[in-house]
């Protein structure tokens, strides 16, 4: 079973900057892409940034620019520095993370329960 931890969700002004954090733990073999995804209400959930085992990043190009994606591979966890924030940046906040339990098991998506980001002044 996987654990996650969500942290830096909250209300912030236009322009302003908010800093996400997520935490992954479980007996795992492995933790591999981990990354951000966004609901407002009413849309669908859409990546926002995801970082892969290999070092590799994505970015939505809604948000690139203006935020930042980075990892901790020891302590399985991933921050985001969200700056330059829009009232269009306003939903909640997903972590994911990909896990395999074995080496020759299927990968697994696990989510955290989200943490709210509202931009408006």
């Amino acid at each position: 079973q996987v654990q996650i931890v969500e942290s830096g969700g909250g209300l912030v002004q236009p322009g302003g900057s908010l800093r996400l954090s997520c935490v992954a733990s479980g007996n795992m073999f492995s933790f591999d892409t981990m990354g951000w995804y966004r609901q407002a209400p009413g849309k669908q959930r859409d990546m926002v940034a995801i970082h892969t085992s290999g070092g590799r990043t994505e970015y939505a190009d809604s948000v690139k620019g203006r935020f930042i994606i980075s990892r901790d591979y020891d302590k399985n966890m991933i921050t985001l520095q969200m700056n330059s924030l829009r009232p269009e940046d306003t939903a909640v906040y997903y972590c994911s993370v990909e896990t395999r339990a074995t080496w020759n098991s299927k990968a697994v998506i696990n989510w955290g329960e989200g943490t709210p980001v509202t931009v408006s002044s």
